[in-house]
């Protein structure tokens, strides 16, 4: 079995290169290829000699993604990808732009374990974990698809990323490393949906990245309906871990929270929330649920979403509602995949 070269750390890989008897330098060279300029093929670094880079290929594969559909939004600057990896499975990635520049939303795995009920990631079924090459490809095959420079990343496409902690840390440490993309970990965002373990584990690195918590409940009956991890983490050592981790890293704490009619949008679920939250250095992030097929969920209308928001602030809670974007691509992560898979593309 070959290793990802794209997937070691600078660390890694020059311990790699050390066994191979090659000079430090190298490793920059080799680095600076894979994670700077994002080549995909051996053959593609040009100072490195045919017979090391035959070596190299002997031992090592460069992870790629190849662009199988790609979908641009007619109502902004959104584009979506669908990528096929080289097993043939597919993840989905989309890129967005802001006034400060491009994000892209990245996936962590093929497939996802949580089962929420509101999102389409699950629904095509989990395969496997991606690497951290894998992850960081997704980044090179928008930027080169589109000619463009990436700043901004976020970890919240399909899979859960705390669930792939190790190859998702990897994949931090490359794309912030000065000799590879050089994002700063301010710039990157990760969402999970709460495997409290890993947030400490996570605020001991004290990485200054932007932690985002899929929360989309006031209370332990409703999440653990809609949220099958809150079973075995319920909301309370899910808030004391998170409150932990912006008093350890300073850094606020952001919570996701999906809006669907009937089921967590009365302003009674508003109060409790705000209860929730109250003294924490956090912010919360509505967004109206997505219309998936399978799923049955209700979108509430514009003044119930903003009723909430406004209930949310008279208790000092900041709140903002999300912006929809590529609304008209099914630009949230998990749907295109689910379509391939059924055959309905």
């Amino acid at each position: 079995m070959k290793t990802d070269i794209k997937a070691l750390t600078y660390e890694q890989l020059n311990n790699e290169l050390s066994e191979m008897s090659l000079p430090k330098f190298r490793t920059k060279q080799i680095f600076q290829w894979l994670h700077k300029f994002g080549c995909s093929s051996f053959d593609d670094m040009t100072n490195i000699s045919k017979d090391l880079r035959e070596k190299l290929s002997e031992k090592y594969y460069i992870s790629s993604c190849a662009i199988e559909d790609k979908y641009e939004s007619k109502l902004d600057d959104t584009v979506k990808y669908l990528f096929r990896l080289y097993d043939g499975e597919y993840i989905e990635s989309v890129v967005m732009k802001y006034k400060y520049g491009y994000t892209i939303c990245v996936s962590s795995q093929v497939g996802c374990k949580m089962g929420c009920t509101f999102c389409a990631s699950t629904l095509a079924g989990f395969k496997r974990n991606l690497t951290a090459g894998e992850i960081e490809s997704q980044l090179h095959s928008a930027q080169n698809d589109l000619n463009i420079k990436i700043s901004h990343i976020v970890l919240m496409g399909i899979g859960e990323p705390l669930d792939n902690f190790d190859n998702v840390i990897s994949f931090l440490k490359n794309v912030n490393d000065e000799n590879g993309l050089n994002i700063s970990m301010r710039n990157i965002t990760l969402s999970t949906c709460g495997i409290v373990p890993r947030i400490y584990d996570l605020m001991n690195l004290d990485l200054q990245l932007t932690l985002t918590i899929s929360l989309h409940a006031p209370n332990d009956e409703i999440r653990s309906r809609t949220m099958p991890v809150n079973r075995k983490y319920n909301i309370d050592e899910l808030l004391t871990a998170c409150k932990a981790y912006a008093k350890k890293t300073g850094r606020r704490v952001s919570f996701e929270y999906t809006l669907i009619k009937g089921v967590n949008d009365s302003e009674r679920d508003a109060l409790e929330l705000a209860s929730k939250l109250s003294g924490m250095l956090s912010h919360v992030n509505l967004i109206p649920v997505n219309d998936v097929e399978e799923r049955g969920n209700v979108r509430g209308s514009k003044q119930d979403i903003i009723k909430f928001q406004s209930v949310l602030k008279s208790k000092g809670i900041n709140a903002t509602i999300r912006r929809t974007l590529g609304s008209d691509i099914n630009a949230s992560c998990g749907q295109l995949r689910r379509l391939k898979n059924r055959g309905d593309k």
